[in-house]
């Protein structure tokens, strides 16, 4: 009897992966079975329902045909798990129009052409001049990388860009992104199970940094990045490398391991390969403190006189036509004002440790 009582007692911490399957399968049939709402809504009532039978009958309360709504379920499950695996990424889509193209780089020496730059002219987030450009830059000629934070849902969440910067003037922004359909909006628990693919956009900053802080109304933030000139070349060929292996086969975007954030910690890791794993990358608002505390920002002045010079929203709103946007938006934030040809003099922390042409 006591063998009994135990082995019935073994079953309730079963109870905890059941729900976990349950809630999966019900959220994987909503976002991926290609059916209008209503027979998704009716395929995940009868999935939801099999799998509380299976739990009444784990926890020993179904009599004897228990066993069989237990085994009803686990076929239904490898069944599930059978069509989730036969979800693949696909560029053959009909896609956003900025999002519409691919990343495009050659590379010659210390000479880049990248075709399919986005320059779009925002008027709105639904009004706009879509422009896809060619453009060559000199590696020798990078100066300066600016980690920009874009806020849109709160304190604890925001979009990472890096923009770099060349020693005339000419500004280049790489942006890990979801790669929309035409008519799909972003979900931050879609993005974990496989609703969007990836892409890496290349734009002008009046194109991607503008049209959030003027268009889409979000709150953005601009740190200097601490960086030699050898690290910035790593890191822009990194994003190059990154769109290369997206070109040539399609990924899922995944809202905890491949996002706007992971990749720019996966490339600052190639510089200092002993950058911890941290609760920021994840809560990606709190991502330019995790910079700041592992040396990647300025010296010399406190997170939050950082944080406070490199909010350029109401500067954004500010520029008027003619204005130059790149230029107005960095006033006042810390390490912009140095000349950018002195970036090879200045020690680098261990966080990072290791205009365009048109034709």
């Amino acid at each position: 009897m006591a063998v009994l009582t135990s082995l019935l007692w073994l079953r309730w911490p079963l109870l905890l992966p059941l729900a976990g399957l349950a809630a999966w399968g019900a959220c994987a049939l909503w976002f991926q079975l290609p059916a209008p709402p209503w027979a998704r809504n009716a395929a995940i009532a009868a999935w939801s329902s099999l799998a509380l039978a299976a739990s009444v009958a784990l926890a020993g309360m179904a009599g004897a045909g228990g066993f069989w709504w237990l085994a009803a379920f686990l076929s239904a499950a490898v069944a599930l798990l059978a069509w989730w695996h036969t979800i693949r990424p696909s560029h053959g889509r009909v896609w956003a129009d900025d999002v519409a193209r691919l990343l495009e780089a050659q590379v010659q020496g210390g000479q880049v052409t990248l075709a399919n730059v986005r320059n779009f002219a925002w008027r709105s987030e639904t009004d706009y001049d879509a422009r896809w450009e060619t453009r060559r830059y000199d590696l020798a000629r990078l100066a300066s990388a600016d980690l920009v934070l874009s806020y849109w849902m709160g304190p604890a969440i925001a979009h990472t860009l890096v923009s770099f910067g060349f020693d005339d003037g000419r500004r280049l922004v790489f942006s890990l992104e979801i790669r929309r359909e035409k008519g799909e909006n972003f979900s931050a628990i879609g993005g974990f199970f496989r609703r969007f693919e990836t892409v890496i956009v290349a734009a002008d900053e009046n194109d991607i940094l503008r049209t959030r802080t003027n268009a889409r109304g979000e709150d953005v933030y601009l740190y200097r990045l601490r960086l030699r000139p050898e690290q910035l070349r790593k890191v822009f060929l990194g994003y190059l490398e990154r769109a290369a292996q997206l070109q040539a086969a399609p990924r899922f975007y995944n809202t905890l391991t491949s996002n706007c954030t992971t990749i720019v910690f996966g490339l600052a890791r190639r510089l200092s390969p002993l950058l911890p794993l941290d609760y920021r990358l994840l809560l990606s608002g709190y991502f330019a403190g995790y910079a700041y505390d592992h040396g990647g920002l300025v010296p010399g002045y406190s997170f939050e006189q950082l944080k406070a010079a490199g909010r350029i929203t109401q500067r954004a709103l500010a520029v008027r036509a003619g204005d130059d946007y790149s230029t107005a938006i960095r006033q006042g934030v810390p390490g912009v004002a140095e000349s950018e040809l002195e970036w090879g003099n200045r020690p680098s922390g261990p966080f990072f440790s290791a205009g365009d042409t048109k034709y």
